[in-house]
């Protein structure tokens, strides 16, 4: 980005954002309110509460104020070559971003946005520095001129022969749809991702509102429940048919954990869509909030599988890329296919030139030694367990304390089994390292994507003969890095000296 003399145009085409910015300001002065509790409380601590009502008009006239004026002194213009931009409304920012230098043009559509037909645009540079997704923004201008702006920009950055072809007349290759998750498959992923943590979030709600509800009850106190049964007249009922009290809270539990999970996957993954453009892999997707992200093929880094203990003997699995272009902070890598089997993966796969190592590949495991962290752990708490049947006679130590030995157990049972799940293997020009027994990940890593290779010993592998390798590879939130642990150190030198000779070759 260029802020230096602004180079206008001979008639600069300006123009304004979309009316409807001010309706989207006006729908953030709910979270921005936020920012007043700390006078409202001082008001009201001081006696003052009479001029809690008067800070708050004020504070809503000044924000649309400013809002309106803001949206006044912003202007854009689309050039020949360039995107021209003006703001500031004390003081004025004259920004150049030349199409060439656009890595991406993201569009993205709130519940309030796409209500009101209308779109904020990102365009991304790569120059805006870690955690910042786009170099310039533009807030609110409608769906359908995001759409063509993009197309202008991406037909500018094509190559040489589709811009001949389009002076020619030719229409523009199609984009080919990779994959796309309709609403059975949302549900079945849905069901897979299940978890708890609406529950949680309704009890801490209860817990938060507590003097608001009209009844003290906590979700989590079996107290409460047997009280609001003998309420209703039910307690007997309840102290004979605990099976069924019993069986119906499980099922309730149950219930709260897939219906969270559903939603989630609903609310986030709605009309998923992956496209293959001549650049680009493009996602779009959401049902409140439509986001449209577009990859760079040529900025991906590193491929990984995610998947679960038990989504994976179903054969679901989850990609994510990891790639130089920025996802705006939300998340490390692009996840480019939340849930699908393989034979969806690998065409996906095989647009960014990377392999997937299958079950039968050459794997080597590292040494047992990696579980080593896990069973001191376990051992430490097996001491305690051992300690509290030892010395404690009340019926809760002891129970705690049989507990603790069988957590001691579950911990080491997880660290020998996790180490077993280590691994790596090398496809041509190509790593492989996989990990995880809870949630098995697969990193696929190409030998050009690695920046650099770290042998790494210490008084443990030492003196076995080991070590360990770490490769620094860009992209994502951070310079981000993989490693291979506890492997024989001649094999971790010949492996570094081979992926550094392929980069070399390059």
């Amino acid at each position: 980005m260029s802020e230096s003399a602004f180079p206008h145009p001979a008639t600069p085409a300006w123009q304004r954002l979309h009316p409807a910015t001010l309706a989207l300001a006006i729908a953030r002065l709910g979270p921005q309110s936020i920012n007043l509790l700390p006078a409202i409380l001082a008001l009201g601590v001081t006696g003052k509460g009479g001029f809690i009502l008067p800070a708050i008009l004020l504070f809503l006239l000044g924000s649309l104020v400013f809002s309106w004026a803001r949206w006044l002194r912003f202007r854009f213009a689309v050039g020949d070559d360039a995107i021209l931009i003006e703001s500031g409304v004390l003081s004025r920012q004259h920004r150049t971003i030349p199409f060439d230098r656009i890595q991406d043009v993201a569009i993205e559509q709130g519940l309030v946005a796409r209500a009101l037909g209308i779109a904020r645009v990102g365009f991304e540079t790569g120059a805006g520095g870690a955690g910042k997704a786009n170099e310039a923004d533009l807030d609110a201008i409608s769906l359908d001129a995001a759409q063509a702006l993009r197309t202008v920009i991406r037909a500018y950055r094509g190559t040489a022969a589709a811009a001949t072809a389009m002076l020619a007349g030719a229409a523009e290759p199609e984009d080919r749809l990779l994959f796309a998750m309709g609403p059975r498959q949302l549900l079945v992923a849905g069901l897979f991702n299940f978890s708890l943590a609406a529950l949680a979030v309704v009890g801490a709600g209860m817990q938060f509102f507590d003097d608001f509800l009209p009844f003290d009850f906590n979700i989590f106190d079996p107290r409460d429940w047997a009280e609001l049964a003998e309420r209703h007249g039910l307690d007997r009922w309840l102290a004979m048919h605990r099976w069924v009290a019993a069986s119906g809270a499980a099922l309730s539990l149950v219930f709260i954990g897939f219906a969270s999970g559903v939603a989630t996957m609903v609310f986030a993954n709605w009309d998923f869509r992956l496209t293959r453009e001549p650049r680009a892999l493009r996602r779009t997707r959401g049902l409140t909030t439509r986001t449209d992200v577009a990859i760079p093929v040529r900025r991906v880094q590193a491929a990984i599988l995610v998947t679960g203990w038990f989504r994976r003997r179903f054969g679901w699995h989850e990609l994510r890329l990891q790639s130089l272009a920025s996802d705006g902070g939300k998340e490390r890598d692009h996840q480019i296919i939340p849930f699908a089997q393989m034979e969806s993966i690998d065409p996906v796969l095989a647009e960014v030139a990377i392999a997937h190592a299958h079950a039968d590949a050459d794997w080597r495991r590292s040494h047992g030694i990696i579980a080593l962290g896990g069973l001191t752990g376990a051992a430490a708490v097996a001491a305690g367990g051992a300690a509290a049947l030892a010395l404690g006679q009340a019926a809760n130590v002891q129970a705690a304390g049989w507990l603790a030995l069988l957590a001691a157990a579950l911990i080491a049972f997880g660290a020998l089994a996790g180490a077993r799940a280590h691994g790596w293997t090398e496809l041509g020009e190509q790593l492989a390292i996989r990990r995880g027994l809870w949630k098995p990940r697969m990193t696929l890593l190409p030998h050009a994507s690695v920046q650099s290779v770290d042998l790494r010993t210490d008084f443990l592998q030492r003196p076995l003969g080991l070590a360990t390798l770490v490769f620094g590879v860009p992209g994502g939130s951070m310079f981000a890095a993989h490693e291979i642990p506890a492997i024989p150190i001649e094999t971790a030198r010949a492996l570094r000296a081979r992926i550094l000779s392929a980069k070399a070759r390059r």
